[in-house]
């Protein structure tokens, strides 16, 4: 496998360009703004338009392919692949709504909505594998940050349809077929591997933090807008404003390697590098310059740090060669968890398939509520949903954001696992469907998906993390996209098989109508109550699971960030 060779230059203005990426990968989250229009045009079932979004979800989370390419192609072709799969997906889903293309077969139908979803794996093999590889030391943080502007994308595109789209689900997919691919090609050249940062960068924590707090604001900004605008009906001025606002909170983070630029900071002395958590970096001298560093971008994990973790084991190896007798056949060491591990090495571990099914219980039934979030808010009296999806899309930011941070905080001041906060989050999400299944008000609706918001968004980031510290960063990018498969699954399971045929079985008692022929409307909480009842009972399960893989993983955590406690006594949240 060819190596991907590190550029010289620090790695902020590629994390700052993988935003505007992360921006583009949300474009999945905007189905439930065009749904209604497809469903209209079609004459889908909700059963048949359940069924789409799970096409939805399978396309962007479908990254085996970008999950092994991102080892072997530049990031730059792996956006190209992604921007044209973008442009003839959401392409024919254009055409289908204004009606230039009449009799679309659904199959067809639902090909093209995958090809135009998984454009985002493709998208996020290349900016989130990069960037981890870039900043091994603060992977946590990372992942947070770029899966949080990915999560509140959907506010952005909200804000689009709304202030500049004027509502037009036509003109949303013409924007989608060509405005994305032109963001990932103004901002490809910068999405490339880069020298990590030399040992402890005393202004990194700080640089961080301004991105975060920027995307804070930023999500604060689209949630009051959107609402705003909604309850308000403001004129095109405002909305107008608003958008040119958006712009600029977006370009906030850009001003990290503009500073580091006019005021670039004294290069440490040679020889005074760190090791990074869960890496090995390899010294090659160049040519008339001994001291050089080249790090090495697939990186593995580091075998001093759990050398006295590992020294029972190696011991018992020592015996078990010396007792094999001479002209014995040694094997070779399988990697233990912390190391670099091949795709099918990690696939045959308990811990594997343990985060597999912890992910694929929150983050599965949490999209079937994203799914059918517009029906959910119908069927219990909400007229806009527009609202409730920017809710859903600032938590689900908050989520994803603040589990990297906080699963960040504790790895290193408490060496705690960070899927005990996958278990709690399920936790809370089993609150939360039971207040969907209560149906008691639309202040019960509103809570219970800001609830779910945050929880959802969480796993994302912290099963990215956790992932890359059981197995390595090697080949990181197929085990997080195999991870990445739970969603789609969920969706196929929960909202495809559940949800749709609840919901229209229930219309069919309530209207009378005969679903291979008509669409019908549902309304009241008995739409969707069963489904929330057997979701709330697969986050027990998960909890339960998330318990025991947290029991497991324990002594691993405390012996992996041993090594960075003793660095860093002074400052357990680095």
């Amino acid at each position: 496998m060819p190596v991907l060779k590190a550029g010289s230059r620090p790695p902020w203005v590629g994390l700052e360009a993988a935003v505007w990426v992360e921006i583009a990968v949300g474009n999945v989250y905007n189905f439930p703004l065009y749904s209604p229009s497809l469903k209209s045009v079609m004459g889908l079932s909700q059963q048949q338009l359940t069924m789409l979004g799970v096409a939805n979800d399978f396309g962007e989370n479908f990254g085996l392919l970008p999950g092994v390419f991102c080892n072997k192609l530049p990031p730059w072709i792996l956006l190209s692949i992604g921007a044209f799969s973008c442009f003839l997906g959401y392409g024919v889903l254009w055409l289908v709504v204004i009606q230039t293309v009449q009799s679309l077969p659904y199959w067809v139908l639902w090909l093209a909505l995958c090809v135009a979803t998984n454009s985002s794996a493709w998208f996020s093999a290349a900016v989130l594998v990069t960037n981890m590889r870039n900043f091994p030391l603060t992977r946590g943080t990372v992942a947070g940050i770029l899966k949080g502007y990915g999560g509140i994308s959907a506010a952005v595109y909200t804000e689009i349809y709304i202030a500049v789209l004027q509502n037009s689900s036509s003109q949303l997919l013409l924007f989608l077929t060509l405005g994305v691919p032109l963001v990932c090609f103004a901002v490809m050249y910068f999405v490339r591997p880069c020298t990590p940062a030399a040992g402890d960068d005393s202004a990194e924590h700080g640089h961080f933090l301004f991105v975060q707090v920027a995307s804070v604001v930023l999500g604060i900004f689209l949630l009051t807008t959107t609402i705003l605008t909604d309850v308000l009906n403001l004129s095109a001025p405002f909305s107008n404003i608003f958008v040119a606002i958006m712009v600029l909170l977006l370009m906030a983070p850009f001003a990290i390697p503009v500073k580091m630029t006019l005021y670039p900071a004294n290069p440490k002395k040679p020889g005074t590098l760190d090791l990074p958590v869960g890496s090995s970096d390899r010294l090659i001298p160049g040519e008339g310059n001994s001291d050089k560093i080249e790090p090495l971008l697939t990186l593995s994990s580091s075998a001093t740090q759990l050398e006295n973790f590992h020294e029972s084991d190696d011991a018992s190896d020592i015996d078990t060669l010396l007792a094999e007798g001479e002209g014995a056949v040694k094997k070779k060491k399988r990697p233990r968890r912390g190391d670099d591990f091949k795709f099918r090495e990690a696939f045959v571990k308990v811990d594997f398939w343990l985060l597999f099914l912890v992910y694929f219980f929150g983050s599965g039934s949490g999209i079937t509520v994203l799914n059918n979030l517009a029906q959910i808010g119908i069927a219990q009296g909400v007229d806009d949903t527009t609202i409730l999806l920017s809710l859903f899309s600032f938590c689900n930011f908050i989520g994803r954001l603040g589990g990297g941070a906080v699963s960040e905080y504790f790895v290193r001041s408490r060496k705690m696992p960070r899927t005990i906060w996958m278990m709690c989050t399920q936790v809370i999400m089993i609150i939360a469907y039971l207040l969907f299944a209560s149906a008691l008000s639309s202040g019960t609706l509103y809570t219970a998906t800001a609830l779910l918001g945050i929880c959802y968004g969480a796993q994302f980031s912290i099963m990215i993390s956790t992932a890359s510290e059981l197995f390595g960063l090697k080949n990181f990018g197929e085990i997080y996209n195999f991870m990445g498969i739970g969603n789609p699954l969920g969706a196929f399971l929960f909202s495809g098989l559940l949800a749709g045929y609840v919901y229209d079985k229930e219309a069919e008692k309530q209207e009378g109508l005969n679903l291979l022929t008509k669409s019908a409307s549902c309304l009241g909480p008995n739409c969707f109550r069963l489904t929330f009842l057997v979701l709330a009972g697969t986050c027990s399960l998960g909890s339960v699971l998330g318990l025991i893989l947290s029991i497991r993983i324990k002594p691993v955590y405390q012996m992996l960030y041993a090594v960075d406690s003793l660095r860093h006594p002074q400052d357990p949240g680095h």
